[in-house]
């Protein structure tokens, strides 16, 4: 029951998820409060993960979410049911967009769809922000405003941005000296 479950779960987010893989983020939060398979910290690792292989990071991830749910093949169908509504999508659009791209109608849709996407893609972005940076429960136990932020983190965040800005390093470099901080430090 749970494999079919992630089917479902996974096709909605992929019908719905408009603007690229970051904006399945919002749809994997929900999961998580909805099903606990997982946790909002296990979508920062998702993220971390499927930034740091090759391959689609919305694919990457279903991978991952159904692989922590459901084994390997929770990972499979999670995958499967991402990608399904794209495709079909896909083929039906390109079955009829020559004939309808000089629409007005057609061209309104997808100017419509840009704020969408820019929406979702933002409310990832934040969420991946508050997981990664603040620690509401440290905060909530001591009321210290100090104890609010996860200051190695923003300290690591700053220290890249600035190094990849001077550097001009491939952003795999960065990943991979982020990874290796993380581990020796335990964040």
């Amino acid at each position: 029951m749970i494999l079919l479950r992630l089917v479902y779960e996974f096709a909605k987010t992929g019908l719905f998820s408009v603007g690229g893989g970051l904006a399945t983020l919002p749809f994997l939060y929900e999961m998580s409060n909805t099903t606990g398979w997982f946790t909002h910290a296990d979508v920062a690792d998702m993220i971390a993960v499927s930034e740091s292989t090759p391959g689609a990071i919305g694919i990457n991830m279903s991978t991952y979410a159904g692989f922590i749910t459901a084994g390997i093949p929770g990972g499979i169908l999670a995958t499967l049911g991402l990608a399904l509504p794209s495709v079909i999508i896909i083929l039906i659009i390109a079955k009829f967009l020559e004939k309808f791209r000089k629409n007005p109608l057609v061209e309104g849709a997808f100017y419509g769809l840009r704020p969408a996407s820019l929406a979702m893609i933002s409310v990832a972005g934040l969420n991946v922000a508050r997981v990664s940076l603040i620690n509401l429960e440290a905060f909530r136990a001591s009321g210290a405003v100090g104890d609010l932020f996860l200051w190695k983190a923003i300290a690591l965040g700053v220290v890249l941005f600035i190094a990849q800005k001077k550097l001009k390093w491939h952003p795999v470099i960065f990943i991979a000296i982020s990874a290796v901080v993380g581990i020796v430090f335990k964040f």
